[in-house]
């Protein structure tokens, strides 16, 4: 006969069994699994002549073979010039961002009046549709004055932003004492014409995917620096200086700037 003791403690012993074998199941079924998307992502290369093959010639001014071409017309080597690049770094005038009192605020938009619309901050990836909510409720703007711009957080929205400021016709601006920065620039170049004051500010680096890799670890022929070379194009660029100032900003690292002034941003675009 089984004593009330040893039962009690079968039955305890039973219990802590069963709660152990059940006690796998439940933890695999509370896992979290977390995925990154990168994104830069392109389609393999057929080098042999496929239909997307990128010629060598409309890919990295600095890639081996094209930097030591004694061909090179001399805007193509604007990319090696050492005089390029400001002593200045970044110092924007503290009294810019409170120059006059704004009617809106859209994102890093402020509406100064019907015509002018003052920049200052990053651009995220609801960006674009404040632009185009600024626009709709504002349609008589004309002119973009970027005062504090650092550049994007978003580069697919950055480019969505910039042919959208190409296609309102905006002028674009960087009045005394600004600084466009990063993915800003190309904001500013996007502009239907384009000003900067003498002492404004341009700083330019290399691109960087989410795992690191940075502009110069792809191939020149890789269909990765298309998107950037067809956008100079686009904004007026002819082919040697799409490539002469591609190659200029990829040749810093993507965790430093090179600074610009006015007047060599003046050696690759037209300014009024």
């Amino acid at each position: 006969m089984v004593s009330p003791t040893a039962f009690v403690r079968t039955l305890i012993v039973a219990a802590l069994a069963a709660i152990l074998a059940f006690a796998p199941a439940q933890a695999q079924q509370q896992v979290t699994v977390t995925t990154t998307t990168v994104t830069w992502t392109y389609d393999d290369v057929d080098q042999a002549g496929g239909s997307d093959y990128i010629d060598e010639n409309a890919a990295l001014l600095d890639d081996e073979g094209l930097a030591g071409d004694e061909s090179l017309a001399g805007d193509e080597r604007l990319a090696d010039d050492a005089s390029l690049g400001a002593t200045r770094r970044y110092a924007p005038s503290g009294t810019l961002a409170t120059l006059g009192r704004a009617k809106a605020h859209f994102g890093p938009f402020a509406v100064v009046d019907d015509t002018t619309i003052r920049m200052s901050g990053d651009v995220t990836s609801a960006t674009p549709r404040q632009f185009a909510a600024m626009l709709a409720a504002y349609p008589t703007l004309r002119r973009l004055e970027m005062v504090d711009c650092p550049g994007s957080l978003d580069e697919e929205a950055n480019l969505i932003l910039a042919r959208a400021i190409r296609r309102a016709g905006l002028e674009t601006v960087v009045p005394s004492g600004g600084s466009v920065r990063s993915g800003a620039v190309e904001l500013w170049l996007a502009g239907n014409t384009r000003r900067a004051a003498s002492d404004a500010e341009f700083g330019v680096h290399s691109w960087a995917d989410d795992t690191g890799r940075e502009a110069n670890d792809y191939p020149a022929n890789d269909p990765v620096h298309a998107e950037y070379l067809s956008y100079y194009r686009e904004m007026g660029m002819d082919a040697a200086k799409a490539r002469a100032f591609y190659a200029l900003t990829n040749s810093t690292p993507f965790d430093d700037v090179r600074y610009l002034t006015r007047d060599d941003m003046a050696r690759f675009v037209t300014l009024n």
